[in-house]
């Protein structure tokens, strides 16, 4: 029986986990790689500490080599050579050897393609600049410590506040240089609700950042080959020794298009829970893909590395004759800058609302663990809800610490599609230096719950400060302590701590629309149940209370 051929186009995360896989299936299976690269599979999520030398070790970032890949696994890696045309027809590849030059043809039973995404660069005046970089490849990475080696620099600009953009600008503010993150979006970390993103924002300021947001490039003004000074849209003009393009990433569908494969309407290639195109021969896998988002079933564009590891694996085990299937992702994912985490799993506020859904969120802000034991920090959490089922949509968590474990319980729990009413009752880890009784989850289930159980009805910053516009007569009340209200309030705010409530119901007006407050939402959690049991009809409690309003909405 003839061996099965198996080519695979492109390395790093989808490429190589095909390629290991399809061996582990098929232990005779002849198996090919090409990559156009110098590198066939190294940690492309590494690369902003290696170029801040938190990772002072250039070759930890190497995950494998051909030589590795034909020790271990038998698999023939090719290196610098770049796949120019697929003919489906005959079943093969023209290759092209961009070391000699030469031109070649290779045959296939199966193909796989994870040629990945390329780093996007808008055609700006003065952005071909020496001085200019991306940071995707090993490559993109040593010629910006070479550079930073052979001059003296001061000011480094970041263009984007994504993820990577702000690992970057970590990187190089460790290495004391002057950093500034244009953001053409009115906030950076676009996946995340405007304001969860603050919260981050706000951190990274107090810690030195300079931060512009809502403004873009224009322009960079070079002198000789390097670009000194950078020109945003809104006429500034910023200093620069170093920039960093950031902006995102864009698939690489030349082959696919070219071969008429079906592209979605993601923009990406549309493949079947097996990972198969629409040409049964060929799988697709990593982030020129669509895959089924889990919370939504749609189609859609997650570029991260979790979901092309498992989507390679599969694809390797179905080309070698294997039965495995992707169900999708949820687009879950964390980053670290300068001691504020960030993590979403699923839909934000502005997703649900974007596909249609009916919901509302829920607000709070408890300690990591439990807060007689020292260390204790706060956490931010977001969750999205859908209103009648109370199933979860999405989560979003800001914090110094214990963010990944939270976030990954809440992930596990979209996945398994629980209600907010099911992690009320999560059985968790529980010891003081690791957790609550009621941890963040089981207490974010809580509050969610109970809003779904008509407990309280909640209203978001956005939402009061729309209903105060439409009825000045609203009944704002603050129920924390004098001292808390004097430092700082919700303008049109009256003080009426929460101990004192209940001798003071006759001087509030029960037929009135009344919104209550505190820090985080307990207190005016149990002020508005107060009320609703006084006769109060319309009572409001501010989902997570004064942490989470606008700073412009505060006196």
């Amino acid at each position: 029986m003839t061996a099965t051929k198996i080519v695979i186009i492109g390395g790093v995360a989808g490429g190589a986990s095909a390629a290991t896989k399809a061996r582990r299936a098929d232990e005779t299976a002849q198996i090919v790689m090409f990559e156009r690269g110098l590198f066939v599979s190294f940690a492309n999520c590494g690369l902003p500490y290696y170029v801040g030398n938190t990772i002072t070790d250039r070759d930890e970032l190497l995950l494998q080599t051909p030589a590795s890949f034909w020790r271990r696994f038998r698999i023939k890696a090719h290196i610098r050579h770049e796949v120019l045309h697929i003919n489906r027809d005959e079943k093969r590849i023209e290759v092209k050897n961009l070391q000699t030059g030469k031109i070649f043809f290779e045959p296939y039973d199966k193909l796989i393609l994870a040629p990945g995404a390329g780093a996007v660069v808008p055609p700006l005046p003065g952005i071909v600049a020496k001085n200019i970089f991306t940071v995707k490849t090993v490559p993109d990475s040593d010629a910006i410590k070479s550079f930073m080696k052979a001059h003296a620099l001061k000011h480094a600009l970041i263009v984007g506040g994504g993820f990577i953009g702000l690992e970057t600008a970590e990187a190089l503010m460790n290495l004391k240089l002057d950093v500034t993150v244009v953001e053409i979006a009115d906030q950076i970390l676009l996946p995340f609700d405007l304001d969860m993103a603050t919260l981050v924002s706000t951190h990274l300021r107090e810690k030195g950042l300079h931060l512009i947001e809502g403004d873009g490039i224009r322009a960079f003004h070079d002198r000789d080959g390097h670009a000194y000074e950078a020109e945003l849209q809104s006429g500034r003009r910023l200093p620069m020794d170093l920039a960093i393009l950031s902006i995102g990433v864009r698939p690489e569908l030349k082959l696919a298009q070219e071969a008429e494969l079906q592209i979605g309407n993601a923009g990406g290639i549309v493949v079947n829970d097996h990972q198969q195109t629409t040409d049964p021969d060929i799988y697709a896998a990593g982030d020129a893909v669509e895959v089924q988002h889990l919370v939504t079933g749609k189609p859609t564009r997650i570029p991260l590395a979790g979901p092309a590891n498992k989507q390679g694996r599969v694809a390797g085990a179905n080309a070698a004759g294997g039965d495995l299937r992707f169900p999708g992702a949820l687009g879950t994912a964390i980053v670290e800058t300068m001691g504020i985490i960030a993590a979403k799993t699923g839909l934000s506020e502005k997703e649900a609302k974007a596909h249609g859904y009916d919901y509302f969120v829920s607000v709070t802000h408890p300690l990591d663990h439990a807060g007689y034991y020292p260390g204790a920090g706060q956490l931010h959490i977001k969750l999205t809800v859908e209103q009648k089922t109370g199933r979860l949509l999405g989560a979003q968590i800001i914090g110094e610490q214990g963010v990944d474990k939270r976030i990954d319980v809440l992930a596990t729990a979209l996945t398994a599609g629980l209600t907010v009413e099911d992690l009320e009752y999560l059985d968790l880890a529980y010891a003081p230096q690791f957790n609550s009784a009621k941890g963040p989850v089981i207490m974010a289930g809580f509050v969610a719950a109970n809003t779904l159980r008509g407990e309280v009805q909640t209203i978001t910053s956005d939402e009061l400060q729309h209903k105060l516009t439409i009825n000045p007569d609203l009944q704002l009340l603050d129920v924390r302590t004098s001292s808390e209200y004097q430092a700082q309030h919700l303008p049109h705010a009256h003080l009426l701590p929460i101990d004192e409530l209940r001798e003071h119901l006759q001087n509030l007006d029960s037929q009135k629309e009344t919104v209550v407050y505190c820090r985080v939402g307990l207190r005016g959690y149990l002020a508005a149940r107060i009320l609703l049991q006084h006769g109060f009809e319309k009572v409001y409690n501010l989902t997570g209370g004064i942490l989470s309003s606008s700073p412009t909405q505060e006196k």
